[in-house]
């Protein structure tokens, strides 16, 4: 008989998780949320057989009709209309604004998020942007905008809910917006659009969200303002939209993501005719949220897929997890995967803490310390995402190359998680930005050391000591670099990723102490240990001299 490998295949994808059971059961202690959550593991099991069966299918832009008109249609993969109904139906958008749970209802969403997402072929996109939307319009004050859209935004009803788009990148660039091109003219009470966007994510979202310069504003960040576009009329047309083209992307190709022309197309003004930028600062911290919650569920889907292939694959005579060198590789994954969690997670419970205004003794400030901690998250989970996906799939062997295996796609999708909402340069930058507003190193630093103080247990001695340590270097580092402006920029990228990796590592200890203590056994303190032999501490200044010949 001929030998045929057998594939790996996906256990139910909540309890077969190492980290989501526990962490529910602390944060969120709710019973109905720990079966809906059972319920949809299995869920995203049969959604995973239709995503590879469906693995071909991509977005087609139709730019016009066999008569000549221009349409512009972009029609999207079977699987992706099938998300909406599921996004809508279980609430991944709208579980995270209802009132049952309190503050501890963005625990409950992203944990949907978790387990269904590394399903549904990146439409955690537009998800991320219409979460971002409905929280950018109830911060605005215009009540309105809020009236007329935030209802649509949050729906459970996937005949009613509408998800929205993010347009900011241009051809000037993505990160530096100051420089946009877009230009809105007043036409008698109508604002509208005139310019070129670049890069739009999701461009079958009915509105978007997009900053432009209103005609006469100063140049810079501080003349730009934040308008709503809806981008279709009654009929279903575009409204003074022009589809460009379809961006051929390494990875997300499922994801509509065009270029667009706006030529007059008509728009709402939602604050006021200036200081857009800070106008979209609420909308940053979820999306960025959305981020690190979704590199740590594609660091998970990679990991049950390599874990299985580990328990099919023979190999010089045994399976490939009985081999000590493979089962190695795959605890290091696994102890970056839980640190990982631990910090995304703690991005949630800070944006709930936020936006109800709860405090308590661990975190007196929750906003001060989610200034550095959510950007800290997203740069630090990204970067964890893309090198555990590469590991995960070359565990796999020559299939983990193959595409229609499934797995290249993990890797080819986790590359645009240190892209977008800021590169791991840019968000390293801003990490510095926010701690020079003053109390914001101090609320990481007492962060820290509250999860310290926690994890009491001796088999945790050596992960507190290195998050300790750690973070000990960096601020030392900091207090010397600042009168240095060039030391302190070229290394700002080990700087951030050392606050974020002792981050993980403090929260993972204490993570550990918690499950030791309520029954949820050992393992966790054992991804502790594995995590505090990993590099921590990054702080290392380079040459600048090297640095000017190399580069």
């Amino acid at each position: 008989m001929p030998f045929f490998q057998e594939p790996p295949r996906l256990g139910n994808q909540f309890d077969d998780d190492p980290m989501l059971p526990s962490w529910v059961a602390r944060t969120v202690g709710d019973a109905a949320v720990t079966a809906e959550l059972h319920a949809l593991g299995e869920v995203a099991v049969d959604t995973y057989a239709r995503q590879l069966a469906d693995r071909t299918n991509e977005p087609v832009l139709t730019q016009w009709d066999a008569w000549g008109n221009r349409i512009d249609r972009i029609d999207v993969s079977p699987l992706w209309v099938e998300a909406q109904v599921l996004a809508a139906t279980h609430g991944m958008v709208a579980a995270g604004y209802e009132p049952r749970l309190g503050h501890r209802a963005r625990s409950h969403q992203f944990s949907i998020v978790h387990v269904l997402a590394p399903s549904l072929d990146v439409y955690s996109c537009p998800l991320a942007m219409t979460d971002g939307a409905a929280r950018t319009l109830l911060a605005s004050g215009n009540t309105a905008l809020v009236d007329r859209y935030v209802g649509k935004l949050t729906s459970r009803d996937p005949a009613q809910m509408w998800t929205s788009g993010q347009w900011m990148t241009e051809r000037t660039g993505g990160s530096d917006v100051s420089q946009s091109e877009t230009i809105a003219k007043l036409d008698g009470d109508q604002w509208r659009l005139h310019g070129t966007k670049w890069f739009t994510s999701a461009t079958t979202s009915q509105m978007a969200l997009t900053l432009a310069r209103p005609e006469g504003n100063q140049d810079g960040s501080r003349g730009l303002a934040l308008f709503l576009v809806e981008l279709r009329d009654e009929r279903g047309r575009l409204r003074n939209i022009e589809v460009n083209r379809l961006k051929d992307k390494l990875g997300t190709r499922k994801v509509p993501t065009a270029e667009l022309t706006l030529a007059g197309a008509p728009a709402a003004l939602v604050g006021q005719a200036s200081e857009g930028v800070r106008a979209i600062t609420p909308m940053l911290s979820v999306t960025r949220t959305w981020n690190a919650v979704c590199a740590v569920s594609g660091m998970r889907r990679a990991l049950a897929l390599a874990k299985d292939y580990a328990r099919r694959r023979k190999a010089f005579g045994s399976l490939l997890v009985d081999k000590p060198l493979h089962a190695d590789t795959l605890a290091g994954l696994e102890a970056e995967y839980a640190a990982a969690f631990c910090l995304a997670f703690r991005s949630v419970e800070l944006l709930g803490a936020i936006e109800h205004g709860v405090t308590d003794s661990l975190t007196p400030d929750p906003e001060r310390l989610s200034r550095a901690l959510i950007p800290l998250a997203k740069l630090t989970t990204a970067k964890q995402a893309v090198a555990v996906a590469s590991e995960a799939i070359e565990s796999c062997g020559g299939a983990g190359y193959v595409e229609d295996t499934g797995l290249p796609r993990l890797l080819a999708d986790a590359q645009v998680l240190p892209i977008w909402e800021g590169t791991t340069n840019v968000l390293s930058l801003d990490t510095l930005r926010a701690l020079g507003k003053g109390g914001t190193l101090e609320a990481l630093a007492t962060e820290i050391e509250a999860r310290c103080k926690r994890a009491t247990d001796p088999q945790l001695a050596k992960p507190v000591e290195v998050a300790r340590a750690a973070f000990r270097h960096a601020s030392a580092w900091i207090a010397e670099a600042l009168a240095q402006p060039d030391r302190l920029e070229a290394g700002a990228r080990r700087f951030a990723l050392t606050l974020g990796r002792s981050l993980e590592l403090a929260l993972l200890a204490d993570h550990a102490q918690w499950c030791l203590d309520h029954a949820h056994g050992p393992r966790t303190a054992a991804a502790a240990r594995r995590f505090a032999q990993s590099p921590i501490d990054l702080i290392d200044d380079a040459s600048l001299d090297d640095t000017r010949l190399l580069a």
